[in-house]
């Protein structure tokens, strides 16, 4: 792991492009298909997190360790009453004692930390009113309709009065998951962790009626608060289940409880990936308060990464959008984080060496409930027969034959033929990704057929389909043709940001796109004018990253005319560009870090801090994630974490609370 050891320059390419990294990879995770092993995600944020101790001026803004959950919600949005926060990370014993020492003479429950979808249940006067998804924390999607038809353990009522909210984790059982594949050979589900996930995605329930789901409740708030103040037995006494809480009176038991949990995982009939603790009484959990993206009052403790062995067949080399060659091992099946896994993922030919790895090994692959399993190393090297045989990286492209080159420290290959076709239809892929025209309705295989087809090449290309091309295919009725018909006919205004990075040009990531716009360019054809010159001007937009930009985006220029020609809008977005400051700003030229939760004094009602930030920046406000030097005022809500007030003392930092800033706000006419 690098952290402290960058020059500046480095050290905030380096920032960026973990957080970029981070946010494109729990898009994937929240929306059922993860990119990565826990394990390896867990290191991203490791790395980046060690990088912002060391350089705090750098932190990213927004700073996604900051953020909890999927970054967007799939139904109708639904404002949670408080965030469903993540929970801080363990993996050692001396952390789970640590815990006990927060809160001495408090009892704890600890309870598998299961694999599924947290969801908050609302119950008023007794009915259940509203079923919501996690989403980002402070939004979800209304799944009412497909938790009553689809979800067991979730009652219609309860005997309670006023207000109820349960939270708990939606999992589709191991037994349901089996009993569902060998029902549908033809189309088995990936494992039960993404299937609870699509179950609740669903667009109708009738679609999906046969994967049943179990509700497993782990919180419990009322108003009136009249429940027992033991939160297992208040669960309980409602009528419904929890998995499994134990009570624990110090660190020694707690931890022999965890480590039964993780001796039995494979014998339940639920994924797990850890267990969790938290404090057993209502009322202590909720005087704990929370920090910034998790309670006090709980913590998870990870389990490591699952890990099986099994006999490493052959390598392929896969192309990707951007040309890059990666390796993909083949296994012998082996059943491991809930499923039956026959390819994982190499890396890099670097990694391959590092770990010694050879087609023939018995190796060693771990997957923590993840969709992609990756290869951790050779299981007993000395235990080689002898017909093993060297991992031998291309010299030529495995779709279009042309000469690889290596690039990077990684020695990472690439094919650098843009006609390659691979590449193509991976490009047409990403363009239709949700980060970019977010055509959600034509997925990857789709795509495939139609290039294959001859029927896409080029984004523009999509734009150009009709709904009686679509019909001559198999298996694409009426219904579904025009849901992708109107899917792209939604994507026509994808706007600068955002199909700059469907363009997938490299180097150019999600946060190039975003301080393009906030640097004042009004469309595509602007930065492709610019010149590598104009393009450096903007800040953290260094020489490697305009030059790529400018020779790409020349290269795509009869592109960027046959998008304008079928009415794609490349210009800029109201969202994309700096706030407009109001007359008179009361913030102008401050540096300004909100931390804690805010509320709206006029109504009471919590407001998103990225919302609140927002009308910040429209009161001249500069926002930073973290407090530093350059800091000039730390606004503080509710349940303010200890860390950034110590720091802001420290650094004589003035901290204002939020009512001064929002009567400020009101005054200005900001709001």
């Amino acid at each position: 792991m690098v952290t402290g050891n960058l020059c500046p320059v480095n050290a905030r390419d380096r920032i960026q492009e973990l957080a970029d990294q981070i946010v494109v990879l729990r898009d994937a995770y929240y929306r059922g298909s993860p990119k990565v092993a826990d394990a390896e995600y867990d290191a991203i944020e490791d790395e980046l997190r060690g990088l912002i101790e060391a350089n705090p001026e750098l932190t990213p803004d927004p700073n996604p360790l900051d953020q909890v959950g999927a970054p967007a919600v799939l139904h109708a949005p639904i404002r949670h009453s408080r965030p469903m926060l993540s929970l801080e990370k363990a993996t050692k014993p001396e952390q789970v004692e640590a815990f006990f020492a927060r809160f001495p003479g408090q009892p704890v429950v600890v309870m598998p930390k299961l694999d599924g979808l947290s969801l908050a249940l609302v119950y008023e006067n007794g009915r259940l009113a509203r079923a919501i998804t996690r989403g980002d924390g402070t939004t979800g999607d209304d799944v009412t309709m497909l938790v009553r038809a689809l979800t067991d353990g979730v009652p219609d009522k309860v005997d309670a009065p006023g207000r109820v909210e349960v939270r708990g984790e939606a999992v589709m059982l191991r037994s349901t998951f089996a009993a569902y594949n060998k029902a549908h050979p033809d189309k088995p589900l990936i494992n039960p962790r993404n299937a609870a996930a699509g179950t609740l995605r669903a667009k109708d329930p009738a679609t999906v009626a046969e994967r049943r789901l179990q509700f497993f409740a782990f919180d419990l708030s009322t108003e009136p608060d009249s429940a027992e103040t033991d939160l297992d037995g208040a669960l309980r006494t409602l009528g419904f289940a929890a998995a499994d809480m134990r009570h624990c009176d110090d660190a020694e038991a707690a931890q022999a409880v965890i480590t039964t949990i993780e001796q039995q995982r494979n014998d339940l009939d639920y994924d797990l990936d850890g267990a969790v603790l938290r404090l057993a009484d209502r009322d202590a959990y909720a005087a704990a308060g929370t920090r910034s993206s998790s309670p006090r009052g709980a913590m998870a403790f990870k389990f490591a990464a699952e890990e099986k062995t099994t006999v490493l067949t052959d390598v392929v080399w896969d192309v990707g959008k951007t040309g890059k060659i990666a390796p993909v091992a083949w296994l012998e099946p082996v059943f491991v984080g809930g499923g039956n896994v026959t390819r994982a993922t190499l890396a890099n030919q670097e990694v391959i060496r590092a770990r010694g790895i050879k087609i023939g090994d018995t190796v060693l692959v771990r997957r923590a409930g993840d969709v992609i399993p990756f290869v951790a190393g050779v299981l007993d090297a000395t235990k080689r027969t002898g017909e093993e045989r060297d991992i031998v990286p291309p010299s030529v492209c495995p779709s279009c034959e042309e000469p690889l080159t290596e690039q990077g420290n990684s020695r990472e290959l690439f094919c650098t033929n843009l006609a390659c076709p691979a590449q193509a239809v991976r490009r047409l892929i990403h363009w239709a990704s949700r980060a970019a025209a977010d055509i959600d309705a034509i997925g990857g295989v789709w795509i495939e057929r139609l290039a294959e087809a001859g029927i896409l090449e080029h984004p523009s290309d999509f734009y150009r389909l009709t709904k009686e091309t679509l019909l001559e295919f198999d298996r694409i009725g009426e219904i579904s043709a025009t849901r992708m018909i109107e899917s792209i006919d939604a994507s026509r205004a994808v706007g600068l940001r955002r199909a700059l990075i469907g363009l997938a040009i490299p180097m150019a990531s999600e946060g190039t796109a975003a301080r393009l716009c906030r640097a004042g360019f009004g469309s595509l054809e602007d930065v492709a004018d610019a010149g590598e010159e104009g393009l450096v001007a903007v800040e953290d937009i260094g020489p490697k990253v305009a030059a790529s930009l400018i020779e790409h985006l020349a290269r795509l220029r009869p592109e960027l005319e046959r998008l304008r020609e079928v009415g794609v809008s490349l210009d800029v977005r109201e969202e994309d560009l700096p706030p407009v400051v109001a007359v008179g700003a009361p913030l102008e030229g401050k540096t300004v870090v909100v931390t804690g939760s805010i509320s709206d004094p006029r109504s009471g009602e919590k407001v998103p801090r990225p919302t609140f930030q927002r009308l910040c920046e429209r009161a001249g406000a500069a926002i930073a994630s973290s407090v530093s030097a350059n800091t000039d005022l730390l606004i503080t809500g509710a349940d303010v974490g200890a860390s950034k007030l110590t720091k802001a003392e420290k650094l004589e930092v003035e901290v204002v609370d939020q009512g001064v800033i929002w009567g400020q706000l009101i005054e200005a006419g900001v709001v």
